[in-house]
């Protein structure tokens, strides 16, 4: 299976990233830097939620309903013209839901990284977040998955399904900090603290939302 970081290099990841920066009003290469980073953690910030029974239950739910792929059945029309309010309010209410206390420094790490503030990687992800689940949804159509145990398996399956040139850039842009301090030195500590073996991205990943 490919994995989230396979998909935003192809034709459909592509048409993602050009309509966020467009209806974001944001650089289509930061856009795309800050998605390469984002999204990943989003689905390492689920998987972790969908360790416990009611975690897993709810995005089962989610996938089930409104989140089930048809998002992406009609790119052109979401983003022509501007992306509607409420798919923003839904990304708004994603986003509070994975991340919780982290976001506001999730945003700053990938800011700092990609060349935007804080605010705009905001935006890009309210956006963003409704299309991730949609394409969860759509992995769980094909993939036939049917239970709220498997959903951490689908999660895993396209964290670590990324090859490893995309995780190398990824761990770059994250450790490449300049020691002052920031949120983005206490992010590459936990980082370094992970290993490859744990599941490539993921693995490494999953320190940002230990305790």
């Amino acid at each position: 299976m490919a994995g989230i970081l396979d998909l935003l290099g192809s034709d459909l990841g592509k048409q993602i990233i050009s309509g966020v920066a467009g209806s974001t009003g944001n650089d289509t290469s930061k856009t795309s830097s800050a998605l390469t980073m984002a999204l990943p953690v989003l689905m390492k910030a689920m998987q972790r939620n969908s360790a416990t029974p009611e975690g897993a239950q709810g995005i089962m739910g989610a996938l089930e309903g409104k989140h089930d792929g048809s998002i992406l059945n009609d790119l052109g029309g979401l983003f022509n013209g501007g992306v509607d309010e409420s798919v923003k309010q839904d990304g708004a209410g994603i986003l509070n839901h994975i991340l919780g206390s982290k976001q506001q420094g999730v945003q700053q790490v990938i800011g700092q990284k990609s060349g935007l503030d804080a605010g705009s990687v905001g935006n890009i992800l309210k956006v963003a977040a409704p299309l991730l689940m949609g394409v969860l949804g759509k992995q769980k159509q094909e993939q036939g998955i049917s239970g709220a145990g498997d959903i951490s398996g689908l999660l895993g399956g396209l964290l670590g399904g990324s090859d490893t040139q995309n995780e190398q850039n990824f761990l770059e842009q994250i450790l490449d900090s300049d020691g002052d301090g920031s949120i983005v030195d206490d992010v590459a500590g936990m980082l370094l603290g992970g290993n490859k073996q744990s599941g490539g991205i993921g693995g490494m990943l999953g320190g940002l939302f230990g305790k």
